[in-house]
């Protein structure tokens, strides 16, 4: 049989690869991970300049890679690491907005389950709606691991949009949109996880999306575009001990 890879977006071997990847949007948030938490990170891809990154965080073996901004590029890229490079794990870790009143920003958001408005489940011809969640055993893990350090955090559902700039005309429709989904208990929308979930679904592996609000789109208070690159930590250091208590 012909090897999988290198695929046209990932220039790499699997076992260059973590069986744990910290996935972020930004591959710049990918570089300041490996620059700052890991020990001896190589880099392992930089198609399309999408770095990839794999080093040691208190002696567990584990990777991040940046996922690119909206579904069909979180889903390019969970789909290989997951069914071409033997990956297990992947934890997104990016930014939302705050969506219902029970979140501030720089909460952290766990994300149980990811509703959206895209047709991304289309593709398995299914004869109803999927619900995409998390993995139990990656939200357990990650909830034990948010108790041991303190966090301030929430767990529940978001919203995985594929519209960043809609065409509803101005902030008080944009707020009223959010407070739809709020009152179904939706906390933060963002515009990856509900694509990771799918794919982790249908190729039997596990995925789980830790935010950190970085807006909020009915209080209307936000953090800079350089905040959220670098000042997201506790959101890091969550998701990288989480992948030290999944192991290699």
């Amino acid at each position: 049989m012909p090897l999988n890879y290198p695929t046209p977006h990932i220039d790499a071997k699997p076992e260059d690869f973590a069986k744990t990847v910290l996935m972020p949007g930004d591959p710049l948030r990918a570089k300041f991970i490996a620059e700052n938490f890991l020990q001896d990170a190589k880099l392992v891809n930089n198609v399309r300049c999408i770095q990839g990154y794999t080093g040691f965080y208190d002696n567990c073996r584990v990777s991040v890679m940046a996922s690119g901004m909206g579904m069909p590029s979180i889903g390019i890229y969970s789909y290989e690491l997951y069914n071409f490079f033997g990956v297990d794990n992947i934890i997104r870790i990016g930014s939302a907005g705050g969506m219902n009143t029970k979140v501030k920003v720089r909460d952290i958001v766990i994300a149980l389950g990811a509703s959206t408005n895209s047709s991304y489940a289309n593709q398995y011809h299914l004869p109803g709606s999927f619900a995409p969640v998390c993995s139990y055993y990656l939200l357990r893990t990650c909830v034990d691991t948010a108790d041991e350090m303190n966090l301030n955090y929430h767990v529940g559902n978001i919203l995985s949009s594929d519209t960043f700039y809609n065409d509803e005309s101005d902030l008080t429709d944009n707020m009223k949109s959010s407070s739809i989904w709020g009152k179904m208990g939706v906390l933060a929308v963002e515009m990856e996880a509900a694509a990771l979930y799918m794919n982790a679904a249908r190729s039997g592996k596990n995925a789980l999306a830790v935010c950190t609000v970085s807006d909020h789109l009915i209080t209307g208070e936000s953090t800079s575009s350089q905040e959220r690159q670098t000042s997201f930590t506790q959101m890091m250091e969550l998701a990288l001990k989480t992948a030290v208590k999944l192991g290699e």
